[in-house]
Parts: C-alpha cells; sequence; structure tokens
C-alpha cells in the first residue's frame, strides 16, 4: 500500500514539474514570437513608407502601399510561422522513429550513451548505475532523455504552433500601426500632417515602440529596463 501511495506521489509530481517546465517553456516562446513579430511589423512597414514617401507626394499613394505592406507582411510572418513549426515537428517526429528503434535493435548502445550523458553531469559510481537503471527501466522516460539530453529537443505540439503563428501574424499587425498612424493624418480628409511631418513622426513612433518592447522584455525576463529597451530600439533602428 505504502508502496503504491510512493508511486501515485511520484507520478504526480513528475507530472507537475513537466506542466511547469511546459508552461514555462510557452511562455518563453511567445515572447520571443511578439518581439519578433511586432519587431518585423515596424521595421519592414517603415522602410516601405519612407521609401515610398520619398518617391512621391501623393499620400494616398503612401497610406495604400503601407497598408498592402502591413496585410502581406502579416499573413507571409503567419504561414512562415506555421510551417517552420510543421517542420520542427516533422523533423523530432523522425527522430523519434530514430530512437525508438536504436533503443529496441541497440539496447546496449543506447544504455551507454545514458551513461555517458549522465557521467558528464557529474554522476559516479553506484549513484551512475542506479541513474541509469532507472531511466532504462522506463521506455518513455528513457526516450526523453535520449530526445532531450543527446538531441537537445524538445516536443512542439500542433495547437502550440497554430497559436504561436497567430501570436507572430497578429504581432507584425500590431507593430505595423506605429509607423502607419502618422501617414493616416496626411490623408486629405484629416490632412494634420505634411507627408515630410509623417515620415519624421513615423521614424521616431516606431523607434519608441522598438524601446518600449525592448523595456518590457527586460520586465518580463531579467536585466536592465533602460539597456533592454535602447539595445532593440538601436537594432531595428538601425
Amino acid at each position: 500500500m505504502m508502496a503504491a501511495d510512493a508511486e501515485r506521489l511520484e507520478k504526480s509530481a513528475r507530472l507537475l514539474v513537466h506542466e511547469r517546465e511546459t508552461e514555462r517553456n510557452t511562455r518563453g516562446a511567445m515572447l520571443g514570437k511578439i518581439i519578433l513579430g511586432g519587431q518585423d511589423g515596424v521595421v519592414n512597414v517603415l522602410g516601405v513608407l519612407l521609401g515610398v514617401g520619398s518617391a512621391t507626394t501623393d499620400a494616398g499613394i503612401v497610406v495604400i502601399a503601407g497598408l498592402a505592406t502591413a496585410v502581406t507582411e502579416s499573413a507571409s510572418m503567419l504561414a512562415v510561422a506555421y510551417t517552420s513549426a510543421r517542420a520542427d515537428e516533422d523533423y523530432y517526429r523522425a527522430q523519434v522513429e530514430r530512437e525508438m528503434r536504436e533503443m529496441r535493435d541497440m539496447p546496449d548502445l543506447e544504455t551507454e550513451e545514458v551513461r555517458h550523458i549522465y557521467f558528464r553531469k557529474g554522476f559516479r559510481g553506484d549513484a551512475l548505475d542506479q541513474v541509469v537503471r532507472q531511466i532504462t527501466s522506463d521506455p518513455d522516460v528513457w526516450l526523453q532523455v535520449m530526445m532531450r539530453e543527446e538531441l537537445g529537443l524538445k516536443e512542439i505540439s500542433m495547437g502550440t504552433a497554430r497559436r504561436e503563428a497567430v501570436v507572430v501574424g497578429v504581432s507584425v499587425a500590431a507593430g505595423s500601426i506605429f509607423p502607419l498612424l502618422p501617414f493616416l493624418l496626411t490623408l486629405p480628409r484629416i490632412g494634420l500632417l505634411s507627408l515630410g511631418g509623417a515620415m519624421a513622426l513615423a521614424a521616431a513612433a516606431s523607434v519608441a515602440a522598438l524601446f518600449g518592447a525592448g523595456w518590457v522584455k527586460s520586465h518580463l525576463t531579467t536585466g536592465s529596463r533602460w539597456l533592454s529597451g535602447l539595445e532593440m530600439a538601436t537594432a531595428g533602428g538601425l
């Protein structure tokens, strides 16, 4: 009875650790996708707006070019994020099949690989023998160790891939707003800014948005907020 309770407790602890690790990985991945998409939207749309704005005095043409770029870039980045995640998933599955085949056909060699992995982590003697026996006694755990420790791969679910793709697409669209908004104020029915004024304001707003993104990133992670903001503003601004 006590052994069964201990086993259930151990399984519950493993599940909790896995859930927490998955949550942290998901948050980190989403933050990276938001920054990627937002910076892409700001920089690419600003580049088109400034380029077209330098070639024409027609504010309508500049705005249409910016809007077309924003829509196209959002759709393109969403598609790229999704297809790259699918490629990563296909590669992961192929490596899982290869590892399972090797565990079945060459168990001694795969066991030695586990031993080598944990030897490098500092395990010696009985402690090393025990951890190797424990891992290789459970095929699922053994497979996960080989995937993560030997190959450095983590499983990607398509649900997560779809969410990340949507986040990238939305982030691109959101980032595009900062350079676009000043040019909307140049349209004849509004007429609050000249084209030159809109170009200057769009550049300033875009750099400020990049700085803000870096500031938020450091707040959610670590490091100096000012340094992180300046780093992102400088990289995107250049």
